[in-house]
């Protein structure tokens, strides 16, 4: 059956046509993260530090407000993700772009500790509806068997965004001032998203008449959890919460976001101290970013032929392996080492969430199922911040809060170890779905 095309993107009408348009969605995706996760995820880690000093306030309420951010946009994702596969998700990265360029703008000018906390909440909103799950779902769609590929050129802007953005937003407080850095960083988010959301992604490649990857799924040759007859099975949330899977990665993603985001989101101000200047530890925070792009790449190029559960596992040991050492370890050639090794596991573990909830509950219901255990790990993101912040401000230093974060870091290995993929008969509604017709279509060459 071939589905007519109902949406073509202006961007598909000028740009070659030899290659398949989901790597330029792929592309289009890279600067969506770029922007959005740049500014809200790795500019926290720029702005606790001047907030601190601009207002007087501890590291516990300022990571309080990071903490709140994360659940926020947890929550949010949770709600838009089922509305994701029903609808789309182009109107709410419509709307989130244009209220997180607000938002981000808005970090300048606050005064009072509520108001930090309320553009924080207001950021989270826009990001959860804008970025994670919904771009997440895109991918899903558009890639099965080059998904590890696809998603590590798309989740590459959230590095990049750490490069770049982080020691221009460093310097940009420098020169003028949280007044001047969080509203430049808003135009450029708006001025970025806009165009890239209207002019070139698609939802779906069945929109464009074209299969994911460019071939359809039933004459693809593939592993057992990326054949049609997982990707195209309905799941409802309650009967994936039936499931052992679910939990596994629900909960190690939980504990390693918890330690993960606590540690950089500190890591410019514990490493302030060690190197001499915010300057120098935002510089270091781009190496953490340069790495993630490095590594998240390289693991992409032959990832889609590995067992997801074992490599996490080898991502998770080594991470929390390099925090223990950059802690230990005080010589400055060695945190360095140790922070770019950090920074190879960084982005990879997120995009290994991604790939195992698509290859055990495949792409009809992954926005339904991602958004849930999304909304996990942004808790346990939230919350890590907020763990390391108070114990740091308890014990004076901040060896004790990222033992601490290493420690469930290695727990989460042990935990992922039992999502292992479902039976068959394991779902009790593995009808095919009407979304199923968004395979079907053209040649997507």
């Amino acid at each position: 059956m071939v589905r007519e095309a109902v949406r073509i993107p202006p961007a598909a009408r000028i740009l070659p046509r030899r290659w398949f348009y989901g790597w330029y969605i792929a592309l289009a995706c890279a600067a969506l993260m770029f922007v959005g996760m740049g500014v809200g995820y790795y500019g926290l880690a720029v702005y606790l530090s001047p907030l601190k000093e601009a207002h007087g306030w501890s590291t516990t309420a300022v990571s309080g407000a990071t903490g709140l951010y994360f659940s926020v946009m947890g929550l949010t994702s949770a709600f838009v993700g089922p509305r994701i596969d029903e609808r789309g998700p182009l109107r709410f990265m419509v709307v989130g772009m244009l209220l997180c360029g607000v938002a981000a703008s808005l970090i300048g000018f606050v005064r009072e500790l509520w108001q930090l906390y309320a553009v924080y909440a207001a950021l989270a909103v826009a990001i959860g509806m804008s970025a994670g799950v919904a771009i997440n779902a895109i991918m899903t769609r558009w890639f099965v068997r080059r998904r590890a590929r696809a998603m590590s050129i798309s989740a590459t802007g959230v590095s990049l965004g750490g490069v770049v953005l982080s020691p221009l937003i460093s310097r940009l407080i420098d020169v003028g001032g949280l007044e001047l850095a969080a509203p430049a960083m808003g135009a450029l988010i708006v001025a970025v998203a806009l165009p890239v959301i209207l002019l070139v992604i698609a939802w779906d490649p069945a929109e464009m008449g074209l299969h994911p990857d460019g071939l359809p799924l039933e004459e693809a040759p593939v592993r057992g959890t990326l054949a049609a007859s997982v990707q195209l099975r309905r799941w409802t949330p309650r009967e994936a919460v039936r499931t052992v899977p679910f939990w596994a990665i629900l909960v190690a993603f939980l504990l390693v976001l918890l330690a993960q985001t606590g540690y950089v989101i500190h890591q410019i101000a514990f490493l302030s101290d060690r190197m001499g200047s915010r300057s120098e530890a935002a510089f270091a925070l781009s190496v953490t970013a340069f790495g993630s792009i490095v590594a998240r790449l390289v693991v992409g190029s032959f990832a889609d032929a590995l067992d997801k559960r074992f490599l996490t596992v080898v991502l998770l040991v080594v991470q929390a392996s390099a925090v223990v050492g950059i802690v230990l370890v005080e010589n400055l050639v060695s945190t360095w080492l140790l922070t770019l090794v950090f920074g190879f596991t960084i982005g990879n573990v997120y995009m290994m969430q991604s790939l195992l909830v698509g290859e055990i509950f495949g792409l009809v219901s992954f926005g339904s199922i991602f958004g849930l255990v999304n909304f996990a790990g942004q808790v346990g993101s939230g919350g890590g911040p907020f763990l390391v912040g108070l114990l740091e401000d308890l014990t004076g230093s901040y060896t004790v809060p990222f033992m601490v974060t290493a420690g469930l870091t290695y727990l989460a290995a042990v935990v992922i170890l039992f999502a292992r993929p479902v039976a068959a008969a394991a779902p009790t509604t593995a009808a095919q779905p009407q979304a199923g017709a968004a395979v079907a279509g053209g040649d997507g060459a």
